[in-house]
């Protein structure tokens, strides 16, 4: 009885073949999407009708989109998001990071562990609990300012009746900017603490030594060495802050909320493609976002990034 036997795989061919079923699923997934998105920017299309009703219009989808005013709004909301939510992030795990790294030993993976927790939990187990946390009427929120407000001395600074978190446009922002932070500052405490450990123990003792005071110490040895995670954490934070979608679309439903507050633009390009059914604007949009995103990116960069030595001529 004779084996099946296989061809024998040239071995120049070998790595081309072991990697082929990733590159053909991120053609079809990656790359085929994104240029075919770059074609919609400039067509006018009815999906329903097929590819042939596709027509070709050039820049129209690119000026209706800046000459379109809930463009704008949802630029200015993802914005505000972005910075309300994003900048507090560094602000606070930076010194927690350096806090545990110096404070915590042994159970330092179960606090770590815990901070990242947000960050892999499902968006819509965290939409829902919050949206039942800032609940008007039952809310968790709502109950704490209340019991805060029967303070005494404080109770002037918080207010007594039910806050309406979800319902009204000043305070749906401040509530989805919460949500996002609380999420991700965990993410940015482990990538800090894990630049942390890289630090040389040596300038410290020698910082003590000279008597340098832990402040000193930090400002001087820590953010200094920091500076490349920090930029790395910035970019990661104004990337996603820009393409902000999934907290507000599940905690306002889809709809951006009262008077469209808490509509971020990764919100409204999907619905100016979904439920308005025109994608060659929605694709416009999508490609003024990447030109924005890529835009800021470049100047975070140049703002945080390392600066360079200029060495006069003697």
């Amino acid at each position: 009885m004779s084996r099946l036997r296989l061809p024998r795989l040239s071995p120049r061919w070998a790595p081309y073949v072991f990697v082929s079923p990733f590159l053909v699923l991120f053609a079809v997934f990656g790359v085929f999407p994104l240029l075919f998105s770059l074609v919609l920017a400039f067509h006018t299309w009815e999906p329903a009708s097929g590819l042939e009703t596709m027509r070709f219009v050039g820049l129209e989808n690119f000026a209706f989109a800046l000459e379109d005013e809930w463009f704008w709004k949802s630029l200015g909301n993802t914005a505000w998001l972005a910075l309300a939510s994003g900048l507090p992030q560094h602000l606070v795990a930076i010194p927690l990071a350096v806090f545990i790294h110096r404070s915590i030993r042994r159970s330092r993976d179960v606090v770590v562990g815990a901070w990242f927790l947000p960050y892999i939990t499902s968006t819509v187990a965290i939409a829902i609990m919050f949206s039942a946390m800032f609940s008007t009427d039952f809310g968790l929120v709502n109950q704490g300012l209340k019991l805060l407000s029967d303070l005494p001395l404080v109770g002037a600074l918080f207010p007594a009746a039910p806050v309406d978190w979800l319902g009204r446009p000043e305070n749906i922002k401040p509530a989805v900017a919460l949500i996002v932070f609380w999420r991700y500052v965990g993410f940015n405490v482990v990538l800090y603490l894990a630049a942390l450990q890289t630090i040389p123990k040596d300038l410290y003792e020698a910082a003590t030594m000279d008597g340098a005071s832990p402040l000193r110490q930090f400002w001087h040895i820590t953010l200094p060495n920091l500076r490349p995670m920090i930029v790395f954490a910035s970019t990661l934070t104004v990337i996603g802050g820009l393409q902000l979608f999934e907290e507000p679309f599940i905690l306002t439903g889809g709809r951006g909320g009262s008077d469209q507050a808490a509509m971020t633009t990764a919100m409204y390009l999907y619905r100016m493609a979904f439920d308005f059914n025109d994608f060659g604007a929605g694709s416009a949009m999508s490609w003024l976002l990447f030109a924005i995103v890529a835009v800021l990116t470049w100047l975070t960069h140049l703002a945080l990034g390392p600066k360079r030595r200029v060495q006069e001529e003697t």
